[in-house]
């Protein structure tokens, strides 16, 4: 006797279409024969799920098994007589429900002969005549795209890629300045020399192909996923590709004018005060910045900042009074 199409999904009678769909479809896959060749039960049991998905997998005789009009075979019940055959042996109802058709899969469905003797057997076809047929067309489409598919029976998926590692890079402007690689260590243990790109932004992203997580289904390995961070310079700030710095002179060389040395993010160099400088004016210096896209390199703004000594001369207080009385001027635009 065919067993509960229910149970042999593993589903409740309550289950909707699309459960009962999928747990054929997980079912299917893990008995067809075409992937289990060395089992000898895989077939019996690759036609009891087909078998009991023809039963409830179908609206209308979901509602006649439910009501107790079909058994589990899919085979009218006939109470008090014993058997679904007729006197004269066989199986009248063999083609009931398009059953009937020429698959080369063929499975027991159930004892339901009459008089006569043999047991009846279930054949699904591929005509397109039940909703099993559906699902197999849909099996045998995917299993002639290739071995990998072929092994599945509804077609493998691909292998799952590994995940990607995102990482936090601090790089600081002299990184940015350099032409060297940058050597980072990566949480899987490993350590890669890295380029950092010219013109490169906070926060910018650094793709590193297969330098990510292992697959665990032997499939590629995730990337691994820079994120630039600039650190803050003591001396520089950043504005693009140029850099500005604020260098403190005497008042001496504001008014008289000197060569004085002026950092760089790769040295010093010596840069000219004119004469009468004021504090705030600001000096460029071309190709002193950072890298540009485009293969050049920002400038360095150095803005004077005069810077009086801590004791001041007598004298030098002296000469500010009179020079305040004798010769004043405004600095600022009068409001």
């Amino acid at each position: 006797m065919a067993r509960d199409p229910y149970t042999v999904l593993g589903v409740s009678k309550s289950a909707s279409e699309s459960e009962i769909k999928s747990a054929y479809r997980r079912l299917a896959k893990r008995y067809h024969p075409d992937t289990n060749a060395n089992d000898p039960n895989a077939q019996e049991q690759f036609s009891e799920v087909n078998t009991a998905y023809e039963i409830v997998g179908d609206k209308e005789k979901r509602r006649q098994f439910d009501r107790g009009e079909i058994d589990g075979a899919g085979q009218p019940r006939y109470h008090g007589f014993g058997g679904g055959g007729g006197a004269g042996g066989g199986d009248p109802f063999a083609g009931f429900g398009g059953f009937s058709g020429g698959s080369r899969y063929t499975g027991a469905a159930g004892a339901g002969g009459g008089a006569g003797g043999g047991s009846s057997r279930f054949r699904f076809s591929t005509d397109g005549t039940s909703g099993v047929d559906e699902i197999l067309r849909e099996f045998m489409s995917g299993a002639s795209r290739g071995g990998a598919e072929r092994q599945s029976g509804f077609g493998s998926a691909p292998p799952q890629r590994g995940q990607d590692l995102e990482v936090v890079v601090t790089v600081t402007l002299e990184d940015l300045a350099s032409d060297e690689k940058l050597r980072v260590s990566l949480p899987t243990g490993r350590t890669v020399d890295v380029k950092i790109p010219a013109g490169a932004e906070q926060d910018q992203q650094i793709r590193l192909r297969g330098l990510g997580h292992e697959s665990p289904t032997g499939g590629q390995p995730g990337d691994a996923i820079l994120t630039l961070r600039i650190a803050s310079h003591p001396e520089f700030i950043r504005d693009g590709s140029n850099l500005i710095l604020d260098l403190p002179i005497t008042l001496y060389d504001a008014v008289l004018g000197a060569k004085v040395r002026a950092p760089t993010l790769t040295g010093s160099v010596n840069i000219t005060i004119p004469a009468g400088s004021s504090g705030g004016k600001t000096l460029r210096l071309r190709g002193l910045g950072l890298p540009t896209k485009s293969g050049g390199k920002g400038d360095l703004l150095v803005t004077l900042q005069i810077d009086l000594p801590r004791d001041l001369p007598r004298d030098f207080v002296d000469m500010m009074k009179r020079w305040r009385e004798d010769e004043p001027y405004q600095p600022r635009t009068p409001s």
